[in-house]
């Protein structure tokens, strides 16, 4: 791979910062309201335990971000990218979540916009790994453009 899949990436509304250990309890926050992961294949990563595993997986990937509200310099959420395949020449983008408070807000398509920006510099095609049972995430990437394939 030829670019660095965790680069600090903004726009005028947030800034996506590589994720790290030290970020679990201020993310946690956000992820422990059992609203946001409703439609969710893991209905029960509010729960702490739970979540760790995610999070630590989340560090494992060296793709995943914290997403920081520009205005108030909160953490909001996190997102990913990974599993860059060199011979079709693409990369997925997923395991994405927001505080419910931003939902609603064109934050979801503010930060895909930005990611696809940096990544379609250095890749032909990109996957989104959404949940099948995970109506409200489909509709929101179908509102960026995304085409859905399985």
């Amino acid at each position: 791979m030829n670019f660095n899949i965790q680069s600090i990436l903004n726009n005028e509304k947030v800034i996506l910062y590589p994720l790290q250990e030290k970020d679990f309890d201020a993310l946690y926050t956000v992820a422990s309201d059992p609203k946001i992961w409703e439609q969710h294949p893991n209905k029960d990563r509010w729960k702490k335990e739970v979540f760790q595993v995610f999070f630590d997986g989340a560090i494992q990937s060296k793709g995943a971000f914290k997403i920081v509200d520009k205005a108030t310099g909160d953490i909001i959420g996190s997102t990913r990218i990974y599993d860059y395949n060199e011979q079709e020449n693409s990369i997925f983008i997923g395991y994405t979540f927001y505080a419910t408070s931003y939902w609603g807000k064109g934050i979801n398509r503010s930060v895909k916009a930005t990611m696809l920006d940096y990544i379609f510099q250095f890749v032909s095609k990109v996957y989104f790994h959404i949940g099948a049972t995970n109506i409200r995430s489909q509709i929101a990437i179908s509102r960026i453009g995304a085409e859905k394939i399985a």
